[in-house]
């Protein structure tokens, strides 16, 4: 198993969604925020008549990709050193977190500034740095509400979509000071005073650290570049004005070419922001003189990726841009909110994805391919046709082999089931008997769980189909 951070005393997915569903603020926050966002996605998606070929391209590139990753990684490894960059190799979270707390200590200092990244947030890397006394700055807007707020993201793209204005108001009165610049007095909730204040608290610490720390969304094979997309600034910030930048990067992030770009760069801003092109997109081939970091360390991380890799099914979750339109139009995640999924990878994505990386032994990590209707929604908006549908049954499949009390009450319930099926004599009686003692049936089948908490089981009749035809063709 990976070393894939879990939110501690998470419980499995239907407990945290059932308790989830009963805040009825948390359910207004995500249905105004994820019908604005697929609404606006819907617009930007059909100005483009090719929008099914480029979905294509995507899934054909991702796939080439996943089949010669080693070979890829190695040209990619070969062109970030040409280019002056170093990189480092970590099997896991903990190899990461010693490569990067290691590097960032090498330098002296004892603060960084962070780029939105989910490989950070996977690794626990915030709290790696915090142990080792440096303080890590989020600069993402909504990051910095969770960070701030002492909280989780519960989006991929939108991580503080659970708090509306006045929420992140009052953790911006509350909270500012503590971590720097004070919020402004009398500070509103409107969004245009919401920006100034994080960007008047922000702008001193851009302008103060010397090490940065970055994600990327696509590598580069044949040149060594990294892409950054983003639509605030702050990230540009982050990749250009420290000495020294630290990326930290899954090994599924690799694209073979420049030229694959153009596909991503047109599927991926209008899958998450629906915007025909990201305000930023910053890109960097190791160091220049007189321009950006003088220093940079590319740390490309497994963490249980080759796990999947080997997966024939499983793998195509591995191709993700993290566009998070598939949160966007599931129905289970709408209602229960990314917190509920115990992991930084949320929705029906997170529901594939973080059972492959930290594996199915607990009881959240189990629990996660069920968190689905299979609705087929996902699939149907994905940019690179992951099929999660087919993904989520198979991995229902591997978590039914390695048993379970339910699974075995399951198993016992189907062989009781054949047994009687295969002897028409004893299923008449049975079926004579539950005709007879119909009024004493209860309800609800016990000791079935949630399946019948919310069904009645059906009514039966005074006599069976086969009694009743008996009767009549007589």
């Amino acid at each position: 198993m990976s070393g894939t951070t879990t939110f501690m005393g998470m419980p499995a997915f239907p407990e945290a969604a059932a308790a989830a569903v009963r805040d009825e603020r948390l359910r207004a926050n995500l249905r105004h925020a994820t019908h604005t966002i697929r609404d606006k996605r819907a617009r930007a998606v059909a100005e483009l008549a090719d929008w099914e070929q480029l979905r294509e391209a995507g899934k054909q590139i991702k796939d080439r990709t996943l089949r010669h990753l080693d070979t890829y990684l190695l040209r990619l490894e070969e062109a970030v050193g040409a280019a002056g960059g170093t990189v480092h190799w970590a099997a896991d979270a903990a190899e990461a977190n010693r490569i990067v707390t290691g590097l960032v200590k090498a330098t002296g200092e004892r603060e960084v500034v962070k780029v939105k990244s989910m490989a950070t947030q996977e690794i626990g890397l915030n709290e790696a740095l915090a142990a080792e006394g440096i303080a890590a700055y989020e600069t993402d807007l909504a990051e910095l509400i969770v960070q701030l707020g002492d909280d989780r993201p519960s989006h991929i793209l939108v991580p503080a979509i659970h708090r509306n204005r006045g929420e992140i108001r009052d953790i911006f009165r509350s909270r500012m000071a503590d971590w720097g610049r004070p919020a402004p007095d009398g500070l509103t909730d409107t969004p245009a005073d919401l920006a100034e204040a994080a960007r008047l608290h922000l702008r001193e610490k851009f302008l103060r650290a010397k090490v940065g720390i970055s994600g990327a969304n696509f590598m580069v094979a044949e040149t060594g570049t990294l892409v950054v997309v983003e639509s605030e600034g702050n990230g540009r910030m982050c990749l250009t004005l420290p000495e020294t930048l630290i990326s930290v990067v899954g090994i599924e992030k690799t694209v073979p070419t420049w030229r694959d770009l153009e596909v991503f760069l047109q599927t991926l801003p209008r899958s998450s922001t629906a915007e025909r092109m990201n305000p930023y997109t910053s890109m960097w081939t190791g160091t220049s003189d007189g321009d950006g970091p003088r220093t940079f360390h590319l740390v490309l991380l497994d963490n249980g990726r080759t796990t999947a890799l080997a997966d024939e099914v499983g793998r195509q979750a591995l191709r993700c841009i993290r566009c998070s339109a598939c949160l966007n139009v599931c129905p289970v995640y709408e209602r229960a909110g990314g917190h509920a999924y115990g992991s930084v990878y949320p929705g029906p994505i997170g529901a594939i994805l973080t059972p492959q990386l930290r594996g199915t032994a607990s009881g959240i990590d189990a629990s996660l391919p069920y968190a689905s209707s299979l609705c087929g929604a996902c699939y149907e908006v994905c940019p690179v046709a992951i099929d999660i549908p087919e993904v989520l049954v198979h991995l229902r499949g591997k978590v039914a082999e390695q048993g379970g009390r339910g699974h075995r009450l399951e198993k016992a319930a189907v062989r009781a089931a054949t047994w009687l099926l295969d002897r028409p004599g004893a299923l008449a009686a049975g079926e004579r008997l539950a005709s007879a003692t119909r009024g004493v049936h209860p309800r609800r089948l016990p000791g079935t769980g949630a399946w019948t908490e919310g069904r009645d089981l059906p009514v039966m009749p005074a006599q069976s189909f086969r009694d009743w035809w008996r009767k009549n063709q007589s």
